[in-house]
């Protein structure tokens, strides 16, 4: 069977659905977006018990997530290729079920070996979501509607950080570890049944030619060229260095930035523990106004700059000024409003971005950038931690933020050359 028969097949006929197709599309999509999440924290707040359990380091346990990022990083350069080939679906199918199987194979490990071999079978299975997800939104959602879609987006992988240990810390404290990975396991296999019984809605059919394809687009995906020439584009690698910054920023509120600011402002401990989970409901907030301002393209690099140039002041009183620490869980939810208001317009100007039938190749490169910046960047800021700088910390997080405003502006300028 030739190529273009494959694709044919792979990529059937799929008119744009009504305004009720869009809602269902974006549901699925955004719950398959949360248990991808929701799976990228199995192990770190089961981390206590599998140190007493395999009788390892904090730092072994650490190179577990390491192992997960960089194998997540590799499969979603890969999966792009793939979903341009064989479509979405299977894709999508083929990653919630070993989503699945890594955290059943988690529950019923007996040595620190078999935890990383699940960590690469969870990284398999993470890294094809970006490119399926973009893949689907963007084919099918009617354009009116994408900035809500992106926003449900990342609402859903908000909730999903959330989730996982409001669901697993519980059961690990009740019964055990084991039972933990198993109860998500659980709720993988279930979206995976979910999605298998709405199979009909997640199918997408050849991209619609643009109005105006600029003329590297065209070129990246002209039939008489190599399937790896859209990395030539420019817009392709400004695209990935956003990202790469974007998780380096979160990455350190994620990790370090809370027990910087308890160190920095006398923050109780409790209180510290409850920054980032202000921070994320923020966040989530933040993606429901910022899916009405994604309605307009054109402002796209304007609202994200502005709304990371907010969030780098925050940071920086956060390092320079004495804050005290009842303020200082505000700020958190401050930055993530910040974040979450971005969020809808950063993906649409990677959406303008995107070259005409490169698509899923496009988002699995872009998006790998994602995975090696919540690699990278907290072995530098974990440093700063190590030897007391916890200002630094903070200035560290304001520079990042501060690439991401120029990096928007640039990519928006190749799109207006374009």
């Amino acid at each position: 069977m030739s190529s273009t028969t494959l694709q044919a097949d792979a990529l059937p006929a799929a008119p744009r659905p009504g305004a009720g197709g869009d809602v269902r599309l974006i549901a699925l999509v955004g719950v398959a977006h949360g248990v991808s999440h929701f799976c990228q924290l199995l192990l770190p707040p089961l981390f206590p018990w599998l140190k007493d359990a395999f009788g390892v380091s904090y730092a072994q346990l650490g190179f577990l997530l390491t192992i997960y990022f960089v194998v997540s990083c590799g499969v979603q350069a890969l999966s792009g290729f793939w979903v341009d080939r064989y479509g979405p679906r299977p894709v999508l199918f083929a990653g919630m079920s070993l989503l699945a199987a890594a955290a059943a194979g988690m529950a019923g490990s007996t040595s620190y070996g078999m935890l990383a071999l699940f960590a690469v079978v969870a990284g398999v299975g993470n890294g094809v979501f970006h490119p399926v997800d973009y893949t689907l939104l963007n084919r099918r959602v009617a354009p009116a509607r994408l900035g809500h879609a992106y926003s449900v987006h990342g609402i859903t992988g908000s909730l999903g950080w959330a989730a996982a240990p409001a669901l697993l810390v519980p059961l690990a404290l009740a019964s055990s570890w084991r039972v933990a990975l198993l109860a998500a396991a659980g709720v993988a296999a279930t979206v995976l049944m979910l999605l298998l019984w709405q199979r009909e809605h997640l199918t997408v059919g050849a991209p619609a030619p643009r109005a105006v394809p600029a003329p590297e687009a065209t070129s990246a995906s002209g039939t008489g060229e190599s399937k790896f020439a859209f990395l030539r584009l420019p817009a392709v690698w400004m695209c990935f260095g956003f990202f790469f910054f974007y998780a380096g920023a979160l990455s350190v509120v994620q990790t370090f930035a809370p027990q910087a600011a308890r160190q920095l402002h006398g923050v109780p401990a409790a209180t510290a523990a409850m920054c980032l989970t202000v921070y994320m409901i923020c966040a989530a907030a933040g993606m429901v106004a910022g899916g009405f301002l994604a309605k307009d393209a054109a402002r796209s690099a304007r609202v994200v700059g502005l709304a990371f140039g907010c969030a780098a002041m925050v940071a920086l009183s956060m390092a320079w000024v004495d804050v005290p620490a009842w303020l200082v869980p505000v700020m958190f939810g401050a930055m993530g409003i910040a974040g979450g208001v971005s969020g809808p317009s950063r993906d649409l100007l990677v959406r303008r971005s995107a070259p005409d039938g490169a698509s899923g190749r496009f988002y699995g490169v872009v998006y790998g950038g994602l995975d090696i910046g919540q690699a990278a960047v907290p072995l530098f800021v974990g440093l700063l931690m190590d030897r007391g700088e916890y200002a630094g910390v903070w200035v560290a997080l304001a520079v990042l933020q501060g690439v991401l405003i120029v990096n928007a502006f640039n990519v928006g300028r190749l799109r207006r050359a374009a």
